[in-house]
């Protein structure tokens, strides 16, 4: 059965695409059927590509980059997703919210709308945002992702 992964940051520019690109590239390896898209809580980026400094750091770690073009999250799409993996606390009230919008109750809001860090190897949290960083940062955005991407096909395969 296809799972369906919705991965959000603020913006679908940076933490989110590099997470649904890394998930997308290594989830088969589990043998899981994943679909998978990313969103942005806020509007102020629709429309442009991934920033140049995640495609950088993507593509030297031996990743696809694919087309990716940002967008803001919908509440009408949330309840068709199995989970969706935000990069802040902030992100998960507001995608919580949205999903309320939507029909889905607490408990199935709760259930499927996660903290990407809570499948962190090193501790949950907060992703690191790299956006005001460097090169450093970006590496520090994708090890993180890297550490809970195991966690997570463990999570979906249950």
């Amino acid at each position: 059965m296809t799972k369906r992964v919705l991965t959000v940051c603020h913006g679908n520019i940076c933490r989110s695409t590099m997470a649904e690109q890394v998930l997308r590239a290594d989830l088969p390896a589990f043998g899981l059927d994943v679909q998978l898209d990313s969103a942005g809580v806020s509007s102020e980026e629709s429309g442009n590509p991934i920033d140049r400094r995640a495609a950088a750091v993507l593509r030297k770690a031996g990743y696809p980059l694919g087309s990716h073009r940002a967008r803001q999250v919908q509440a009408s799409e949330l309840p068709s997703f199995d989970l969706v993996l935000a990069a802040t606390n902030s992100q998960v009230s507001r995608l919580r919210q949205l999903a309320l919008q939507a029909g889905m109750t607490e408990a199935e809001a709760a259930d499927r709308i996660r903290l990407y860090r809570d499948f962190d190897t090193d501790g949950g949290g907060d992703m690191p945002d790299p956006w005001y960083g460097g090169p450093e940062d970006f590496k520090e955005t994708l090890a993180t992702i890297q550490r809970c991407t195991e966690n997570i096909a463990n999570h979906l395969a249950d």
